[in-house]
């Protein structure tokens, strides 16, 4: 077996709309697939997706899911941007209003500098530059 990388990440959540406008518009994601009954939006992220999965879809048998139960402690993407600063003008152009701090950082491409914001249901996305 040879692991290749990241394939998808999915997130639980009962804001559909807002997560699906926050990864789409702030974040540049491009919706691929959407599977309504399901309550499945699967949003292309350069080689990998995301999936936004709502809590009353129909993926888990119909049953109720806590969004806060999940492990998952953090989402690391690779981001291009010209700069550090182009990339927090960028996020506060697009409504991010958090401190963003940039710190060096390991992680599958090595050590760089990335930075933490929050999405609109609250789960913590690492912005790495590459």
């Amino acid at each position: 077996m040879e692991l290749l990388g990241l394939d998808h990440v999915v997130i639980r959540t009962a804001k559909v709309e807002q997560l699906l406008a926050f990864y789409q518009e702030v974040l540049g994601a491009m919706l691929e697939r959407v599977l309504e009954d399901e309550g499945l939006y699967q949003l292309r992220a350069g080689a990998a997706l995301i999936d936004i999965l709502s809590t009353e879809g129909s993926l888990d048998s119909g049953a109720a899911v806590d969004v806060r139960s999940s492990p998952i402690a953090h989402i690391c993407m690779q981001v291009k941007a010209p700069s550090e600063q182009a990339l927090i003008r960028t996020l506060k152009r697009k409504g991010v209003m958090e401190t963003l701090i940039f710190a060096t950082r390991y992680g599958a491409t090595g050590f760089g500098r990335s930075l933490y914001i929050h999405d609109p249901d609250g789960n913590t996305l690492e912005l790495k530059l590459v």
